[in-house]
């Protein structure tokens, strides 16, 4: 008895074994299954956004902006109020650039460079906005857009760094850089072009200010998960000191400007 006993075991586990190492395979009808699943799953969120029902609680969106006076990125995060209402969190990094501004190419020797005549400060802004995302029109199908209003305020910092251009002194032939206006104001001196990005860091001057915006919010992506979302509006900022950017030109304290913006994201339950 205790043979047949071992001998029925010793077969239970070889079985086992032999099943785990040779899985079943997944029948047609198993894949079409987990397929109708999917697209079942797929259609009840877009059902319940159709119906009003709270289906996500946070959201996070990076974004591409042009504005009429400059460019600049943004990362937002949401918390979702309701199935229609989110709080959103921003920051925002902006260069903000003069009407005046006319970048020229200069040829020197065989190298090509450029500057821009008279600019006295490049002016750069990190803003950071707190506010809410509202939603004013449902995207009725799988296929439509949804409409929101977006609104927010908040702290802005504006760095003003000091434009400086490369220089040849006609009579010496030395090199200097040098910013304007005395440049212009001096006949010795040779542009040989912009001494770039990383050039007047250590001369730096925060500004410090305020922010506001509202703006219209067009997210035309087909499932509720995902932020595919064209965003136009308008900006104000207001500094508390002046910021001179152009020769010559009044400096400034308010700042007003219109924009779009390309943002792309995630919704999370």
């Amino acid at each position: 008895m205790k043979k047949y006993v071992l001998f029925l075991l010793a077969g239970t586990l070889a079985s086992n074994v032999w099943a785990q190492d040779n899985p079943t395979p997944k029948s047609p009808t198993a894949r079409k299954d987990k397929q109708a699943a999917k697209r079942e799953r797929i259609n009840n969120l877009l059902k319940q956004e159709e119906e009003g029902e709270i289906i996500f609680s946070k959201q996070s969106a990076f974004g591409i902006k042009l504005n009429t006076d400059g460019y600049g990125l943004s990362y937002e995060i949401g918390r979702f109020k309701s199935a229609r209402v989110a709080n959103i969190f921003q920051i925002e990094i902006n260069e903000k650039k003069h009407k005046k501004e006319k970048r020229t190419s200069l040829l020197n020797g065989f190298n090509f460079n450029s500057v821009i005549y008279g600019k006295l400060n490049n002016f750069y802004q990190v803003k950071l906005n707190a506010g809410q995302q509202r939603i004013i029109g449902g995207k009725g199908n799988k296929n439509g857009v949804a409409v929101m209003a977006v609104y927010t305020g908040g702290l802005a910092i504006g760095l003003q760094k000091p434009y400086y251009v490369d220089i040849v002194d006609k009579t010496t032939q030395q090199r200097y850089r040098k910013t304007y206006p005395e440049i212009i104001d001096s006949i010795n001196y040779e542009e040989q072009g912009g001494s770039g990005f990383t050039v007047g860091w250590d001369k730096v001057q925060p500004k410090w200010g305020l922010s506001a915006k509202g703006a219209l919010r067009f997210d035309y992506g087909r499932f509720n998960e995902t932020v595919s979302a064209i965003e136009v509006g308008l900006n104000a900022e207001y500094y508390f000191g002046k910021v001179a950017q152009m020769a010559y030109s009044p400096e400034k304290s308010f700042f007003f400007n219109a924009y779009i913006s390309l943002l792309l994201g995630r919704r999370k339950s």
